[in-house]
């Protein structure tokens, strides 16, 4: 069974984002929270559904995963799937840092024009 990837499309809220928190970085950190809530229950359920698996054909699943050595396209595919996973991880806090630049930026280049204009 081949692994189909999505094209990366940025897909941002326009906006600024709703806070629920009055201290900074609590809603970023609750964010990423239930980011790694919902990718563990789904890494359970399909653990579990691999263990059980693995027990009606009669694998000894643990000895085979602790001998497992991955091929490269194995390990390039991981490294994917975690760059994707850390993406969404970190969505909010990276969505926020980039519009402090573009914010921070545009302020900066209208500057350097004032004081290129002035003289």
């Amino acid at each position: 069974m081949e692994e189909t990837t999505e094209p990366a499309i940025p897909r941002h809220a326009k906006g600024k984002r709703p806070t629920f928190f009055e201290v900074d970085g609590v809603d970023e950190a609750m964010s990423m929270i239930l980011v790694l809530a919902s990718e563990f229950c789904v890494m359970r359920d399909r653990l579990d559904t691999v263990e059980k698996i693995a027990m009606a054909k009669g694998i000894m699943i643990e000895k085979e995963v602790d001998n497992f050595e991955p091929d490269e396209a194995t390990t390039l595919a991981r490294e994917e799937r975690r760059k994707a996973f850390l993406d969404r991880l970190y969505y909010v806090t990276l969505k926020k840092a980039k519009e402090q630049e573009q914010n921070d930026s545009g302020a900066r280049y209208s500057a350097v024009l004032d004081e290129i204009a002035e003289g």
